[in-house]
């Protein structure tokens, strides 16, 4: 079988049973009796298994086949629901999920599986949990081997063994402050080639050169030097953290005629399930029949994400080219030019809702992610937290829901730390034990909102203004002047943290700034609210698309740039005699409110051609709750334009976004109003 015909859509359907999995198990842990969520969850590992069969990935159909055991007991009542039970069954999703990743990401789909077996094989044979736990610390690492290696490297482990050979496993973990690993995994590749033989890598050779790991690796290797020379050869490379050498007893591996009956048993796998590799076939069926009747056809297809680069990448020098003809008309003056050119547009419009449209997806896609997470870290702080999601069919242009996930999952993470407060706590407020966070999206005008709220404690004021003078991020004499809101904003301060220790959820050095410049990075911003007792509440606001937005054109001298009507309050012409100084930084009053002006013909250095004649054009622009005046010279108007990156080379250049072609073939650049106030 070509399995590269068929991975692309092994990857996507196997994400989705897995998506579906979680979804399901976490509301089996709610309504454990429910049989039509248990029927669920084996369809969904049975499917799985069958399509990692077909494709011969051996891993992923081991755990699966051993999870349908386990389904298959909790369906028959033979196996009783408890929350230990459904933590190694999440367990083995995690694990499932990892070696789908890894095949998406290029490889073999290669993992050390046996551990997680055994515990559900334990589970099926009726071992409690403790019991499980207790038998897998003791058993042998050897007994894992025959799981680790493929045929061929249990043959050349079994004849080095016969020459005199040691067969060591090198398990290496570089210091956390090393910069270049793949450097490092290099030098300790060189240093053992020169005393024996590196026959194997996990992860592969690839993914250690692209640094597709975190800090620790394994290596086995053939030598006939000790374990202590071994160990100092690798040490002899710096940056390395600790090691540590186990040798492989090779004498437990599976004789050849257990390995042939092996092989016949997954090869009868694959036949079983041939009829399944047929759904990998036919994208217009669907993969698993539903509850109830049977469903109408699927007039859906499947398109790769490329194409769609490809055609909004197409249709935006077709919006150039639609912007050039406008202006050609208006020089013109033809009336048949004009008329065409118009209808033109009105259908290049459509074409391009249809295509935006084409590109949206649901931001449940990142939602459902989330409460395995809030699942397990609520366990990890002993607190006890229900997720509420609300909006999940709200729908983000694919380029704009890639970038979210992190954000959310460190807001998520701020909240169930610092915001939901330990049951005792709440109890003794009169509030339920069970704290709530809410996870919101919706859509209002052009823009995406998301929400992540808590009934929690709320912010401490004075705590964080304590924190911020100790930081001297502000004054002590500032501190008391400031605006609640305000003093909400400190959160987002570079490396702002209010944690009192470090711990593996907060207080890592790494704070919502993070959040703030990666929202404002998409042209989004983000925005805090808390009342004390009662929960805080972060709104992000999102851009629909990132690719084609609404700008207004103004002339800087004889340039004309570009900015996002997003970060546009309202334009103004205004008499010199209206501005005022004040610290050396000329201002205006804009409806009761002081408003720095910043002069775009000296900020950008443009050469001067003209006069203002005792006017001067201010476009206000916002950033979160600041403001300021741009100067320029003249408004020319509103236009849709395509926002172009300027490269690698012009990437650091400040204050300006990108840049765009208009109509009349000149470059205009796109101003970051965001880095222009900040």
């Amino acid at each position: 079988m070509e399995k590269n015909q068929y991975l692309d859509m092994f990857i996507e359907e196997s994400k989705e049973h897995l998506l579906s999995m979680n979804k399901n198990l976490l509301e089996m842990e709610k309504n454990p009796s429910d049989p039509l969520l248990i029927s669920e969850i084996f369809r969904s590992a049975h499917t799985l298994k069958g399509m990692a069969a077909t494709m011969g990935y051996e891993d992923l159909a081991n755990i699966t086949h051993q999870m349908e055991n386990v389904l298959d007991g909790i369906r028959n009542n033979s196996i009783v629901v408890s929350s230990d039970l459904l933590d190694v069954v999440f367990e083995s999703v995690d694990v499932l999920e990892e070696i789908v990743m890894d095949i998406s990401s290029g490889g073999e789909g290669k993992r050390d599986v046996v551990t997680i077996v055994k515990k559900l094989e334990k589970i099926e044979q009726g071992t409690t949990i403790s019991e499980t736990s207790a038998t897998l610390e003791i058993a042998s690492t050897d007994s894992m081997l025959d799981q680790q290696f493929d045929n061929f490297e249990r043959t050349v482990l079994i004849q080095s063994k016969e020459q005199g050979f040691h067969a060591f496993q090198a398990h290496i973990h570089l210091r956390e402050d090393c910069i270049l690993k793949a450097a490092r995994v290099y030098m300790v590749f060189d240093v053992l080639e020169q005393v024996g033989e590196v026959i194997k890598s996990s992860p592969t050779v690839d993914q250690l050169e692209e640094e597709n790991f975190d800090l620790d690796f394994t290596i086995t290797l053939l030598t006939k030097d000790s374990v202590e020379d071994v160990k100092a050869k690798i040490f002899k490379v710096s940056e390395i953290d600790h090691v540590s050498i186990s040798e492989i007893n090779v004498e437990e591996f599976q004789s050849s005629e257990e390995l042939q009956e092996t092989e016949q048993v997954e090869k009868s796998e694959i036949v079983e399930n041939e009829t399944i590799s047929k759904e990998l076939t036919d994208s217009s069926k669907a993969t698993e029949g539903t509850r109830g009747s049977t469903s109408p056809s699927n007039k859906t297809i499947r398109v790769n994400i490329d194409r769609l680069d490809r055609l909004m990448n197409l249709f935006e020098e077709l919006v150039i080219d639609r912007g050039r003809l406008e202006q050609i008309s208006q020089d013109a003056k033809n009336e048949e030019l004009s008329e065409t050119v118009e209808h033109m547009s009105r259908i290049s419009g459509d074409l391009q809702n249809i295509i935006l449209t084409m590109r949206m997806v649901p931001v449940e896609q990142v939602f459902n992610r989330f409460p395995r997470m809030i699942r397990g870290l609520a366990k990890d702080l002993n607190k006890k937290i229900s997720l509420n999601i609300v909006g999940a069919e709200t729908e983000l242009d694919r380029t704009v829901i890639d970038e979210i996930g992190d954000p959310l999952v460190h807001l998520l993470r701020n909240s169930m730390d610092h915001g939901i407060e330990h049951p005792s706590n709440r109890a003794s407020k009169g509030k339920p034990e069970e704290g709530t966070i809410t996870l919101k999206a919706y859509h209002s005008g052009n823009h995406v909102f998301i929400e992540v709220s808590d009934d929690g404690a709320g912010i401490d004021r004075n705590r964080v203004t304590e924190r911020a003078v100790k930081n001297g991020i502000i004054t002590v004499d500032k501190s008391s002047t400031m605006q609640d809101k305000e003093v909400y904003e400190l959160l987002f301060s570079s490396g702002f943290s209010t944690a009192e220790k470090i711990s593996d959820v907060s207080g890592r050095g790494v704070g919502l700034d993070v959040v703030k410049n990666k929202i404002e990075s998409l042209g989004g911003n983000v925005f805090v609210d808390s009342v004390p007792g009662k929960g805080t509440t972060f709104s992000i606001q999102l851009p629909l698309t990132l690719s084609i937005i609404s700008v207004m054109l103004v002339e800087i001298q004889s340039e004309t740039y570009a900015i996002p009507l997003s970060s546009i309050i309202e334009t103004a012409i205004i008499k010199d005699e209206d501005i005022l100084v004040v610290h050396n930084q000329k201002v205006i009053d804009f409806r009761g409110k002081v408003v720095p002006l910043i002069d775009l013909t000296s900020f950008f250095d443009v050469p001067k051609s003209k006069e203002n004649n005792g006017y001067q054009s201010i476009v206000i622009v916002r950033k979160g709750d600041k403001i300021a005046g741009l100067v320029v010279n003249s408004f020319i108007g509103q236009k849709e334009i395509v926002l172009k990156s300027l490269g690698n080379y012009l990437s650091s250049v400040f204050a300006i976004s990108g840049a765009t072609i208009l109509g009349n073939g000149q470059v205009a650049l796109i101003l970051d109003c965001n880095s222009l106030i900040k």
